[in-house]
């Protein structure tokens, strides 16, 4: 409708007097009721006197007492209904109004059927009476008849089906006229003509044409199409299987009229009508049933059956007559993708998507990435058929070859708007996570409070967002656009706010470490496209900040590398140094890893810093194998010269030592230990798998050793002739493990026996030692006991 008809129909409109009368004066109405009706229904009575293809209005009561219009007749009405008809198809003007508009008042549905009733079971059959007046009752009869048609007529308009008008004079003596009676020829093919006419205006209505005025149907209106129009297809042949059809087709058969063939095509269009919409609604089922099945599942399990609804589809362009042209196979595509986008409104709707800008907005994005996904999956489904008839040979239907966004038009532009509202989504999750993200160092504690009140502003728009009572899932909206708008527009402001804070926060940074902690914390922002292009330079300053830390190690490797000893105060030189090559390995691998934080994905790609890791590496890694190649031989020989040495050996005075080189190399075993990557050769190898055998053994004889000198260094003249026998045979148990080496066998169980005696004779010593220092303090306190008691 127009701008300029609209305001016509804002102000007083002439055209609608004689509509306006008639209707106050026969439903009893007020002329308040009225006014009410003129500003509630502008687009419905503007519609009807702007547009030629609207030739009937009808006004009736409304339930709530006031007055409803509508374009089509109301169903459940059981009072009085006021029709408007047009006699041309014509737009109506204030000067036209009165000559081609036809008002009259028809009665509701239930009182329609009763008058009909009545019509054929009391008036009609009363009228027929022999004893009522002859002519009385032929005129009666004929009126009533017409009254009876004229009702059947609406009643078959009501119900959207089509009827056909039978002339005045058949009877059932119709057969027996003379062909000479040319007043009934003529009304015949003038019925024909009006036949021919209605059957072919009702052939020519297409399922197509809701989507070509611009709506949005959906599958049910194309299923609803067909099997109304198989219906009344059938209910047009009955019609033309009825006694006074064939009465018509006998008159003009016999007459040799022109029409008799209008009348044969007129049989032949609706058989062929009826075939092909019988043909249509038996090809559909399948598809029907999906759908509705579909509609009975939770939204989430629609991704996954998005493939069987497109499975019917191609089956149904195999095998249906019809449904093989691309005309009308494209409609129904269109109307299964209304379908699911009318669905997936439904499902965002129930979760008040806006709503959870606020609350939980992680919830909302998965919502509408669900949505997105679902629609997603119906597109690859429709391109997975599409391939499997290019593929398929067994039928000659041809594929479907037609552009895809004639199909994906609507579905496109709502994926579309959804994207947006995706986004607006993701930014509101990324900026809830700036409430935990306090910032460290100079001037942290001031920063953070910067950050505070960008995140207390975004609650405040973002709030106002969610509070708008638009319809999120609208593409139409435009108050939903224009809130979007203003909401990048403080977006942006926010972001700004940020690039102020993150800038100085970056500048502050003198390492890596803390320049990648910094990314870390505050990478969910940096994506955004201003606060990425704000703060790449600072981001390339970074990159020589860690160039400069790699030419730091790599200088304290060269100035270090020649001076080991000091690092091996408390370890073998070799695996000093190879912990500290470590230690800087792990320093250069720690500092790539900060750079590749900061440089994916806010940097351009640069083989700057990776090739300046990689040669830093590269060095350290060969001093490291120069080092382990050399300490590996170091092992070896000292193993082996280890596996030579007697248990013990004798010092002076008669003592006996143990060899101290074996404490050298376990502890270079433990060294060992905690590098996995160095391979020993085979005699150290064996050696270190006994590590632990060694070890004990080694304290064992440590401890025999230490006994056997507290027995011999410490004996008394007295005790001499005592032990001396266990001594001598003592001595010569140990004079064995002086001719034994480590590598020897049975050591250990050698060491076991030797030891056992020695602590023996080790206890022995010490037991009597002890029972004769108590014997003498006894003997001390009972001479000294007497003097102490006279003393008193």
């Amino acid at each position: 409708m127009k701008e300029g008809e609209t305001l016509k129909m804002a102000a007083r409109d002439e055209r609608l007097d004689p509509v306006r009368s008639f209707t106050v004066s026969s439903l009893r109405v007020e002329q308040e009721r009225w006014r009410l009706l003129e500003e509630e229904q502008q687009v419905v009575l503007s519609s009807f006197f702007n547009t030629p293809d609207y030739t009937e209005l009808f006004v009736c009561r409304a339930a709530c007492g006031g007055l409803s219009v509508s374009l089509d007749f109301p169903l459940n009405v059981y009072s009085k209904v006021v029709c408007v008809s047009k006699t041309g198809s014509e737009v109506i003007t204030k000067e036209n109004v009165r000559h081609i508009l036809t008002i009259q008042e028809v009665q509701g549905r239930n009182t329609k059927s009763f008058i009909m009733a009545a019509c054929e079971e009391v008036t009609g059959p009363s009228l027929s009476n022999p004893e009522t007046s002859k002519s009385v009752a032929e005129a009666a009869v004929k009126f009533i008849e017409r009254q009876r048609y004229e009702a059947l007529l609406l009643k078959a308009h009501v119900e959207g089906r089509t009827c056909l008008a039978y002339p005045d004079g058949l009877h059932a003596d119709a057969g027996g006229r003379k062909l000479s009676d040319m007043k009934l020829l003529h009304a015949c093919d003038s019925t024909i003509m009006e036949w021919a006419g209605l059957v072919s205006e009702f052939l020519q209505q297409d399922s197509s044409q809701p989507v070509l005025d611009g709506l949005e149907p959906l599958p049910s209106e194309e299923f609803n199409f067909w099997e109304t129009r198989r219906k009344n297809l059938l209910f047009l042949q009955q019609q033309l299987k009825s006694s006074r059809a064939q009465q018509v087709l006998s008159i003009v058969q016999k007459a040799e009229s022109v029409y008799w063939s209008t009348l044969r095509d007129i049989y032949r269009d609706v058989q062929e009508g009826l075939e092909e919409a019988e043909d249509v609604t038996l090809n559909l089922i399948p598809v029907q049933e999906k759908l509705e099945g579909l509609k009975q599942m939770e939204y989430q399990q629609l991704g996954d059956n998005m493939v069987f609804v497109m499975e019917e589809m191609r089956l149904l362009w195999i095998r249906s007559e019809v449904y093989c042209k691309p005309s009308r196979i494209v409609i129904l595509l269109q109307e299964i993708c209304n379908l699911f986008i009318q669905m997936s409104r439904t499902f965002l709707q129930e979760q008040a998507l806006l709503r959870g800008l606020v609350s939980d907005p992680a919830v909302g994005l998965n919502n509408v990435r669900l949505v997105i996904s679902t629609l997603q999956s119906l597109k690859d489904a429709y391109s997975q058929s599409r391939t499997q008839l290019q593929e398929q040979d067994g039928h000659t239907r041809g594929c479907w070859d037609f552009p895809s966004h004639l199909v994906f038009y609507s579905l496109d532009n709502f994926l579309l708007h959804l994207q947006s509202i995706q986004e607006v989504f993701s930014v509101s999750l990324q900026l809830h996570l700036l409430d935990s993200r306090p910032l460290s160092g100079v001037g942290g504690r001031k920063w953070s409070a910067v950050v505070q009140e960008v995140f207390q502003d975004f609650l405040r728009h973002v709030t106002v967002l969610s509070d708008c009572r638009c319809d999120a899932t609208d593409p139409g909206d435009q108050s939903l656009q224009l809130h979007l708008d203003q909401f990048w527009v403080q977006v942006l402001d926010l972001e700004r706010r940020l690039v102020s804070v993150l800038s100085r926060a970056f500048e502050a940074c003198c390492a890596s470490s803390s320049a990648a902690k910094l990314v870390q914390m505050f990478g969910f922002i940096l994506d955004r496209p201003l606060i990425q292009d704000q703060l790449r330079p600072h981001l390339i300053q970074l990159e020589a900040l860690v160039l400069e830390e790699l030419d730091q190690i790599e200088l304290q490797f060269n100035s270090q590398r020649e001076n080991p000893q000091a690092l091996n105060r408390f370890s073998p030189a070799a695996a000093a140094r190879l912990c500290w090559t470590q230690q800087l390995l792990l320093r250069a691998e720690d500092t790539g890893d900060h750079y590749t934080t900061i440089q994916q994905p806010y940097l351009a790609s640069s083989q700057l810093v990776p090739q300046r890791l990689q040669q830093v590496v590269e060095v350290l890694q060969d001093f490291r194998e120069q080092l382990r190649t050399g300490w590996t031989f170091l092992l070896d020989s000292d193993c082996e010269f280890i596996l030579k040495q007697p248990l013990i050996h004798s010092l002076e005075q008669g003592m006996l030592g143990v060899n101290c080189s074996h404490e050298v190399v376990l502890r270079a075993f433990r060294c060992v230990s905690r590098d996995p990557g160095l391979e020993l050769r085979p005699l150290a190898a064996g050696l270190f798998s006994l590590r632990d055998d060694l070890t004990h053994n080694l304290l064992s004889l440590v401890n025999m050793v230490s006994c056997y000198q507290q027995v011999v260094s410490d004996v008394l003249p007295v005790e001499q002739p005592l032990i001396h026998q266990q001594l001598l045979h003592l001595n010569n148990e140990l004079s064995h493990l002086q001719t034994r080496t480590w590598s020897s066998t049975g050591v250990q169980q050698l060491l076991q026996q030797k030891r056992e005696r020695l602590l023996l004779l080790h206890s022995t010593v010490t037991q009597a030692r002890a029972n004769m220092a108590a014997v003498t303090l006894i003997t001390q306190v009972s001479v000294l006991l007497p003097y102490y008691w006279s003393s008193r």
